[in-house]
């Protein structure tokens, strides 16, 4: 299950506590990201244990167009996590958003 940029913006609007993660590589989370934790899609695997804690919780993915996260929420679900949502189009699809609001 997927989950929207306006969904996301809200839910970080509010100030909710989520377990969010940035798959993206670093230079891209230092250009520009949304407060989420960055673990690389390619660190997934060794970062694999640390979240095994939150199987049953819902996870949130995103990357710049939802292409990585989209890898990264099949690998997690693949790996016995129930909850995980990809964020619709990314990055890319937030920050078009948030111009559209202004």
């Amino acid at each position: 299950m997927d989950i929207t940029v306006q969904e996301l913006k809200e839910r970080l609007d509010n100030g909710e506590k989520m377990n969010f993660y940035d798959v993206r590589e670093e230079h891209e989370y230092e250009e520009d990201n949304l407060g989420a934790t960055l673990i690389p899609l390619g660190s997934l695997p060794d970062e694999l244990e640390d979240l095994k804690a939150k199987k049953e919780e819902e996870i949130i993915v995103h990357c710049r167009s939802g292409a990585r996260s989209g890898n990264a929420q099949k690998y997690l679900q693949a790996n016995g996590f129930s909850n995980v949502r990809n964020v619709t189009g990314g990055i890319l699809a937030y920050r078009r958003m948030e111009e559209e609001e202004d």
